[in-house]
């Protein structure tokens, strides 16, 4: 599984983003009692691998390479890419649950806005029109009507965007290609571009 030979024939550049562990336990939060392909990645690791992951277009492709120091047993490639698939797999759903959340909180907060903008406008008319403190009323109550709308349109406006682009990212890292290289596995084949 080389995904550098993929990303030479890709018409995008592949973005290498490479990740230095002593051994395969740092990639795991260790507080977490499931099996290691359903585990949590560390929160360090997983820092790190988003920060760069943004850092990048969205639309390059990346890839993640894991520098292991000290190499186990068996070959840790299935075991580290399950794992970081699944991971991002499921931070991509819990971004997905709150979009909806987002969405459906801002449906909620438009429709009590609308009412409270609209007995805020019919208010108006039952003041008087004569007199300063009249004026003062019927501006304040234009001005708390509008204000009411302020939370909808920042949920509908602002609040999705950052939600979704994490969603996009956690999508791309869950597809992304992973190589595993040992410290000396990578002395012997020499550095590569990336």
């Amino acid at each position: 599984m080389n995904f550098f030979l993929r990303a030479r024939s890709s018409p995008k550049p592949v973005s290498l983003i490479q990740l230095n562990l002593h051994e395969v336990s740092q990639l795991f939060n260790s507080m977490d009692p499931s099996p290691f392909p359903e585990r949590d990645l560390d929160q360090d690791a997983d820092e790190y691998i988003v920060t760069w992951a943004r850092e990048y277009p969205m639309d390059h492709p990346l890839a993640l390479r894991v520098h292991l120091e000290r190499w186990p047993a068996t070959d840790p490639t299935p075991l580290i890419t399950d794992a970081i698939h699944h991971y991002y797999e499921y931070r991509a759903g819990i971004a997905d649950l709150e979009f909806k959340r987002i969405m459906r909180e801002g449906r909620v907060a438009l429709a009590t806005g609308l009412v409270f903008l609209a007995t805020c406008l019919l208010g108006r008319h039952f003041v008087p029109e004569n007199g300063d403190w009249a004026g003062y009323v019927r501006e304040s109550l234009t001005i708390a009507g509008w204000v009411g709308m302020w939370r909808p349109m920042e949920m509908y406006l602002y609040d999705w965007w950052p939600v979704l682009r994490r969603a996009r990212v956690f999508r791309k890292l869950s597809a992304m290609p992973v190589e595993v290289v040992g410290s000396a596995k990578l002395a012997l084949e020499g550095p590569r571009a990336g």
